[in-house]
């Protein structure tokens, strides 16, 4: 069952039944004469291009290429969606990216891992001068303080609020 918008506006108004007491036999919105028009030029040139002469048949045939054009054209379109919509939507469809569907590159090798003789030592820290805020008897009792709670809390971090660290077993 066919149900027709009741919206008599885009019912009545968009569609072009010809001139008075000589209606045509089908309705075609006034969109689908210009889409019709440029798609007939369209395939005019197209076919002088693959070098078929201009004649009955092959105007014949631009015209029902026209027209199955035209049709499957303006059945994506309405008023909800126009032209120029659809044209949009159909130039970013071919031009988005695309997933690439070979592999890049070949096999996985060790060839360009680099590997050290040597192992990497921890920085020390830069020792304070002379104008620093603690002296340091402080920063060395500060420093057997923090490792003995290291030691305590068994080499665990502090919990950060809202993210719980995982079980041990």
């Amino acid at each position: 069952m066919r149900v027709r918008t009741d919206d008599e506006v885009y019912r009545v108004d968009a569609v072009w039944l010809g001139p008075p007491k000589a209606t045509f036999p089908w309705r075609a919105r006034y969109v689908a004469w210009g889409v019709g028009i440029a798609v007939f030029l369209l395939v005019l040139t197209v076919e002088r291009q693959l070098g078929y002469g201009f004649s009955f048949f092959t105007t014949a045939w631009a015209l029902i290429i026209t027209i199955v054009l035209t049709r499957f054209i303006c059945a994506r379109i309405s008023h909800e969606r126009p032209l120029s919509a659809a044209m949009a939507m159909w130039v970013r469809e071919l031009i988005a990216p695309r997933e690439r569907t070979s592999g890049v590159g070949g096999a996985a090798s060790a060839a360009r891992i680099r590997v050290n003789t040597q192992r990497p030592r921890r920085r020390e820290k830069k020792k304070r001068g002379k104008g620093s805020r603690r002296s340091t008897a402080s920063t060395v009792q500060v420093s057997t303080t923090t490792q003995k709670n290291r030691r305590r809390s068994g080499g665990r971090k502090k919990e950060v609020r809202g993210v719980r660290t995982p079980a041990r077993p």
